[in-house]
């Protein structure tokens, strides 16, 4: 296969592959902390709160504050806040929109809703076992694009596991058949990939390695959003084109190339 990618983009190309993940700092930092400071927002008007001065700190120390039995309730309204404002999913797109058609190309459709993870400190109601998203349903040539709106780090991130070692993974993927998530968790767990993610900057990964989140050992609320893009031309599986995505950098040629009909009663 040919290739005439630029060095750097080369040279992307191969740590994304490398590592199954590439973090970097936002391209839009004004987006992202309009972004957060939306979110602060409006979680203070559920929990009718003033609205912060400070939206880290706030989101940081917010498990004080979430009514106990109401985490998910709580979360359920700051998302259908967000995905009810019009501006926010071209800033979402706007932390990444380099990086992302770096790696992903350059005529993309979005995942339609972006979707906001909460995990208060030593909560167990908030965890996503060791998965692949692709066993689920998910097409192989979507990405993820999470992006925190606190310091992410240790077990108030996410892990992922390396490509070589996800390799070998699935190669014995039989042998664990029956297996629980926490034992299949704790059979990789000396390999898997802690992801350090500072407020400020975002994280891009491969959806189709093994990958999960733990209790929240630490001190502070984790709150991180994601949602996914892929090429408008590369397959689907579940979820569909029209339905959980939409096309948002179609190019010229493409969009004439749709709007085409041939001539009336033309024939060859």
């Amino acid at each position: 296969m040919s290739d005439f990618s630029l060095t750097t983009d080369r040279e992307l190309a191969d740590r994304f592959l490398k590592d199954g993940f590439i973090i970097a700092p936002s391209e839009d930092r004004a987006a992202l902390d309009r972004m957060q400071n939306c979110i602060a927002n409006f979680a203070a008007a559920f929990l009718k709160v003033d609205a912060p001065s400070d939206a880290g700190a706030f989101l940081n120390g917010i498990a004080g504050r979430v009514p106990e039995g109401h985490l998910n309730d709580f979360r359920l309204a700051v998302i259908d806040g967000i995905n009810s404002t019009d501006w926010f999913r071209r800033a979402y797109f706007d932390t990444a929109r380099n990086l992302v058609e770096r790696i992903v190309g350059n005529e993309l459709c979005m995942q339609r809703r972006i979707n906001l993870s909460i995990q208060l400190p030593q909560d167990k109601s908030s965890l996503l076992p060791v998965h692949s998203d692709t066993w689920s349903g998910d097409s192989p040539f979507e990405i993820v694009l999470w992006i925190p709106l606190v310091d992410c780090f240790k077990t108030k991130s996410m892990y992922l596991l390396p490509p070589a070692e996800a390799a070998a993974f699935d190669h014995d993927f039989k042998q664990r058949a029956g297996a629980s998530a926490e034992d299949i968790y704790h059979s990789i767990k000396q390999e898997v990939r802690w992801m350090e993610v500072p407020y400020g900057s975002v994280l891009l990964f491969n959806q189709n390695l093994p990958h999960g989140n733990r209790i929240n050992l630490e001190a502070e609320a984790r709150w991180t959003m994601n949602c996914r893009f892929k090429g408008v031309f590369t397959p689907y599986q579940d979820k569909k084109l029209g339905e959980f995505f939409e096309p948002i950098t179609l190019r010229p040629a493409t969009r004439a190339a749709m709007a085409y009909r041939p001539p009336e009663k033309f024939e060859e």
